[in-house]
């Protein structure tokens, strides 16, 4: 398989980065070839605007989503969004490597979803879900927390457990574009976890790549209430 790890820490002894280095050693060692979006690394700029379009079909007023799609048959995106088009379409798999920060993901890659699955790319108008144009791709999210498991229940803390909270990048946004959506792998309470439960969980990590390839998807379904 060809994946693409995006990865979205800023510090590169997180413990986000020692599961993407895993990852990395893992599936090349297993005989996938593997790219990494550093995103920080990479300076990625998270702002859409009219300077991601080589050209504009509307000087006047900007419709973003519309310019994506007239971008996507012309080409007209700019030169950085073309090269992570360019990875997303050659991946088999994409990994999405990030701490969860405020029930989502950290901005960096809220803006790299918004800037590179774009109109007329991963998705179009009538084109979503089971037609989206990704489909026949798979996603999987790996995620750290900084709260306990404990925390990430219907009657923890939170009033969610995780895979609700990161329903809204699962479902809306990689099934969206008809991507088939591997369970994700987290690792709770990171900073609490101590030094034999940062190995736990990078073992635990490396038993779940080692099937990455026969992993069913999420039914979506069995998550409503």
């Amino acid at each position: 398989m060809n994946l693409l790890i995006v990865y979205a820490h800023e510090e590169q002894n997180s413990f986000s980065c020692a599961l993407k280095d895993v990852a990395v050693s893992v599936l090349r060692s297993r005989g996938h070839t593997v790219e990494v979006s550093d995103l920080y690394a990479q300076h990625f700029n998270p702002v859409a605007s009219r300077e991601d379009f080589t050209t504009l079909s509307d000087k006047q007023y900007i419709n973003y989503m519309l310019e994506q799609r007239t971008a996507a048959e012309h080409g007209y995106f700019s030169q950085d969004i073309c090269a992570e088009q360019e990875k997303v379409r050659r991946a088999d798999l994409i990994m999405f490597h990030f701490p969860v920060w405020w029930f989502s993901a950290p901005a960096i890659l809220k803006g790299w979803f918004d800037r590179v699955f774009a109109t007329g790319v991963t998705w179009n108008f009538g084109h979503i879900y089971d037609t989206g144009l990704l489909k026949g791709k798979k996603a999987m999210l790996v995620v750290t927390t900084g709260g306990g498991e404990d925390l990430y229940q219907n009657r923890g803390a939170h009033k969610a457990t995780i895979l609700q909270i990161l329903h809204p990048i699962m479902h809306g946004t990689l099934h969206f574009c008809a991507m088939d959506v591997l369970p994700p792998f987290v690792a709770f309470g990171i900073f609490q976890a101590g030094e034999e439960g940062r190995k736990n969980y990078l073992e635990a990590f490396r038993v779940r790549l080692s099937s990455i390839e026969t992993t069913p998807p999420i039914e979506f379904s069995s998550l409503c209430p």
